[in-house]
């Protein structure tokens, strides 16, 4: 599963601190705009606490491999970038070429730290980027209808009528100030043709505020003006503190990690909690295997049936399928395994048509 989330926002935000905190790979992080000009692709390990209690059980071999997610960092936009103020066009097309957002906002005072704009206002540098996403998509639109529009005309072409419907909703709400994935669609054969614009505004997005330690734990008047602006848009709000962050990741033990967050107050890391919530943006979940030798995480997408997830751990599997065995996560941990699972008749024989879900202990059967 090769999609990505993609990390925007203004200079200075904090993007690339909390990409080298999310990633071995480690971007520039420097006081000063465009210090990121390539972006950094980070293949990021998803915690799942689950493999843990799996390898406990059954002592593989060759150990628990978990499942990735990539993470790509891009360099900050400016106002202007839609008509390529900064490095603005380049920017877009990373952006282009991503499945989901993480935009970063800015939630904390530090005099030393340079806010391109000259002063802290979140609300401010969402509406920005926003503004700029919107105005690229508003030109793809518009471009757009002028072709559907002559071939609408020319041949009575019904695709043409359709995807010209959808433009013009879009158009609609862009002209507004809206983003594409506040449009409502009222069937498959539009949603289908919405698919084909790759619009900016469309793509799923979640928002971090990025906040100064001392409101790491509960947030601040900046991430309530954040909640406030965003709670039509059915996103996420994630709080964490990039700083606090990035002296958490340089610790070795998992012991030590777990000090500081609860010296701190946390539960959880911010950086656990928004790699799991990139991953849910992205509509992936996550199958396991679970042997003697290995025990497994295998991401797949929310709705696949059993023969594509077979198809995930080779293309054999999904070509030859012949049925799966599936038990329950909550069976396996409860009953200590997949013999006592079977001794209790919890292992379950399923075909073609299964929908696999999240945490699903799977054994494929397959003939080539």
């Amino acid at each position: 599963m090769s999609l990505q989330c993609g990390i925007v926002g203004l200079p200075n935000v904090g993007k690339s601190t909390l990409f080298n905190c999310l990633s071995n790979a480690k971007a520039q992080s420097a006081n000063f705009p465009f210090c990121t000009i390539e972006p950094n692709v980070g293949v990021i390990t998803v915690p799942d606490e689950r493999l843990i209690k799996l390898g406990e059980i059954c002592k593989p071999e060759r150990g628990v491999i978990p499942t990735t997610v990539e993470i790509v960092d891009i360099a900050g936009l400016v106002k202007g970038a839609s008509k390529g103020e900064g490095l603005g066009n380049k920017f877009l097309a990373n952006i282009r070429e991503t499945d989901a957002i993480i935009h970063v906002l800015r939630c904390f005072d530090d005099e030393n730290v340079v806010h391109v704009d000259g002063s802290v206002n979140p609300v401010r540098d969402k509406e920005i980027i926003d503004a700029e996403l919107q105005l690229k998509d508003l030109e793809t639109v518009e471009s757009r209808i002028q072709k559907c529009e002559k071939a609408a005309k020319a041949g009575g072409d019904k695709q043409a009528k359709l995807q010209l419907e959808v433009l013009v909703k879009y158009r609609d709400a862009l002209s507004q100030g809206k983003n594409a994935r506040t449009v409502e669609l009222d069937n498959k054969e539009e949603e289908a043709a919405a698919r084909d614009l790759f619009l900016l505004t469309n793509k799923p997005v979640m928002y971090v505020c990025n906040v100064d330690e001392d409101s790491a734990v509960s947030g601040n008047a900046y991430v309530e003006q954040v909640r406030e602006a965003v709670k039509e848009e059915d996103a996420q709000v994630i709080v964490l503190a990039a700083k606090i962050e990035s002296e958490i990741a340089e610790l070795e033990s998992y012991e030590e990690r777990q000090m500081f967050l609860e010296e701190i107050g946390l539960a959880e890391s911010g950086v656990n909690r928004l790699i799991k919530a990139a991953y849910a943006l992205l509509k992936l979940r996550t199958f396991l295997t679970a042997g003697s030798d290995e025990v497994r995480a295998w991401t797949f997408k929310e709705g696949m049936k059993a023969p594509q997830c077979a198809g995930v751990i080779h293309t054999d599997f999904e070509r030859g399928f012949i049925r799966a065995e599936v038990i329950k996560y909550a069976d396996f941990i409860e009953l200590g395994g997949e013999a006592q699972c079977r001794a209790a008749g919890k292992l379950a024989t399923e075909g073609k048509d299964y929908l696999v879900q999240d945490g699903d202990i799977m054994h494929f059967l397959f003939n080539v």
